[in-house]
């Protein structure tokens, strides 16, 4: 009678052990400094819907006090998308003058990131950065379960800024490494 249960508990394990790793995801978040008050909200967001972000972007709270444009994105932003499964831009009407965030967005299609946009509250469709409206997997709207399924790479449709669909898209699909 021992064998079953002993061998119940190592498919259960395994089983929280997988569910577990899709419940921790490591992202980077671009988006405009304008921004930042913005960023909590989004992970507690998410949160709430039970995924937990860990952040490797760059803001007031892990400021970069580099002065070279070259060193900052070699040096500091690369290795940090780099180590991120995902690459999400915060959509805003700040975001679309970024260059930084075109960079950003640039760089994780290189290395073959996923790539999901969500829209802030107040964001309009002309706010879209050109580097996300060519190589976003996903965008979709302020809600914490349709930013986690894009995140986990669930959805892969886009939305507009005031939640309907958009027209369909022709991108190329990431599995999120599963």
């Amino acid at each position: 009678m021992r064998g079953p249960l002993i061998e119940t508990a190592t498919v259960s394990s395994r089983d929280l052990e997988s569910e577990m790793a899709d419940s921790v995801r490591n992202v980077f978040i671009s988006h405009a400094h304008e921004d930042d008050d913005r960023l909590g909200e989004m992970k507690q967001l998410v949160q709430n819907k039970g995924l937990q972000i860990r952040d490797g972007s760059i803001n007031s709270n892990k400021p970069n006090r580099a002065q070279n444009e070259a060193y900052i994105k070699q040096q500091i932003l690369m290795p940090q998308i780099r180590w991120a499964s995902v690459l999400v831009v915060l959509i805003s009407p700040e975001t679309h003058r970024s260059d930084w965030v075109n960079w950003e967005v640039e760089q994780a299609e290189r290395l073959d990131k996923r790539i999901v946009g969500v829209w802030a509250h107040g964001a309009k469709d002309s706010d879209l950065p050109p580097a996300l409206d060519k190589y976003a997997d996903a965008v979709v709207g302020w809600q914490g379960d349709r930013i986690v399924g894009a995140i986990q790479g669930e959805i892969n449709d886009w939305t507009t800024s005031s939640g309907e669909a958009w027209a369909a898209r022709r991108i190329k699909r990431h599995d999120c490494g599963r």
